[in-house]
């Protein structure tokens, strides 16, 4: 079982083993564990002596960001970059946590980023308390998927400026690129939103004022995201439509020049076919001009089917 562990006292903050941390009997602890084999459901058990609820919620396989209050903790799950290859329907590892006032035990099987950025505040001294730590990991999370939802914006911007039907196969493997990831990053940044709010309203004394604020800010920065994702998702839908439409269109033009040539040839072949014919009785078969009279003829049709076509408008 791997993990790390951090113990704050009033003489400061030191790292620690997880198994150090659960003999601490003052001060606040947070211990983290990787859920990458049994033994962290026999020390969630065991060692930390949790609840059967709160362990399959810190260990379940397929999870979505939500908030409990479990007696005076909470059981909190988040979605977060991570650095890990990842699919584009499920871009964002978790970290499932659980927190009574002493303690915080969070759970992550990928390592998140947001994670480093909390160990750093913790070092630092930035984070004396639950309310603390929840608050810059929320904070963190959210605050690196702004970046994200920002550049899937910002190309499909490109995406707009380069509309053309001859792009319109690359482009259109960028846009729907862009919103499955949009779809992908949706699907959990709206739950994430409410399982924050639910936090900041929770009725516990380890969430002081300040922590509320930081986490409601989190909150709101979530939901922004999640519109501007929902309105990436519907600009790439009418991308997608307005490519379709432009390749339509150059295939109508492409398909009226093939039917113009087929007009102004289909004259020229019959007359060619006329008078080719190997039969005795044609007009003017031995006579030494009748090649260019025929030549001319042909090349005088050819050009008042093209006038014709001309003055219709059909290369407009």
């Amino acid at each position: 079982m791997s993990g790390f562990a951090y113990v704050v006292a009033r003489s400061g903050t030191r790292e620690a083993t997880p198994e150090e941390a659960t003999r601490v009997r003052r001060g606040f602890v947070w211990i983290h564990l990787t859920n990458r084999d049994d033994h962290v459901q026999t020390w969630l058990r065991d060692t930390a002596r949790l609840a059967p609820f709160v362990i399959d919620a810190l260990t379940a396989l397929e999870t979505r960001p939500r908030c409990d209050q479990v007696d005076g903790g909470a059981v909190l799950n988040l979605r977060g970059k991570t650095r890990a290859a990842m699919q584009i329907s499920d871009p964002l590892a978790s970290v499932r946590l659980f927190v009574d006032g002493e303690r915080v035990i969070s759970v992550t099987r990928l390592h998140l980023d947001a994670i480093d950025v909390t160990r750093a505040a913790m070092t630092s001294g930035k984070v004396r308390d639950a309310g603390d730590l929840i608050a810059s990991l929320a904070d963190a999370i959210t605050r690196q998927l702004d970046p994200e939802v920002a550049d899937l914006g910002d190309s499909l911007d490109a995406c707009e400026e380069r509309l053309d039907a001859r792009n319109a196969f690359e482009l259109r493997r960028k846009v729907n690129a862009d919103r499955r990831t949009a779809i992908g990053y949706r699907r959990f940044l709206y739950p994430q939103r409410i399982a924050l709010e639910n936090l900041a309203a929770l009725p516990v004394r380890w969430l002081h004022d300040d922590d509320r604020l930081h986490i409601a800010a989190a909150a709101d920065r979530a939901a922004r995201m999640a519109e501007e994702l929902e309105a990436i998702r519907e600009r790439a839908a009418l991308i997608h439509e307005t490519l379709t439409d432009l390749r339509a269109e150059l295939i109508d033009q492409r398909s009226l020049l093939i039917a113009v040539a087929a007009m102004v040839f289909l004259p020229l072949t019959f007359i060619t076919g006329l008078f080719g014919m190997n039969v005795d009785g044609i007009p003017y078969a031995h006579h030494p001009g009748s090649f260019w009279v025929i030549t001319g003829f042909s090349l005088a049709v050819a050009a008042g089917v093209a006038i014709y076509f001309v003055r219709r408008h059909w290369f407009r």
